[in-house]
């Protein structure tokens, strides 16, 4: 529960103050979810759009691989 601090990327998704790994992947998910990114085709892929590509690194990932993701944007 230690607080985080994101990356430029993340932060325009998540705010700029540090938050605990718990808050920025629930706070993704709002995100994902108010802006219609999980593949209609299969619910569990996140597709990207300009503000996640960078953080993703592609143009969709499964929701296994979104924490891995964040981990690399969050120090």
């Amino acid at each position: 529960m230690k607080p985080m601090t994101p990356s430029a990327d993340l932060a325009e998704i998540v705010g700029k103050k540090s938050l605990p790994r718990t808050e920025v992947t629930k706070k993704m998910w709002e995100y994902i979810k108010k802006h219609d990114l999980q593949a209609p085709e299969n619910r569990r892929n996140i597709n990207a759009d300009a503000k996640l590509k960078p953080i993703f690194g592609k143009d969709q990932i499964s929701m296994f691989e979104l924490s891995k993701c964040l981990n690399a944007h969050l120090s």
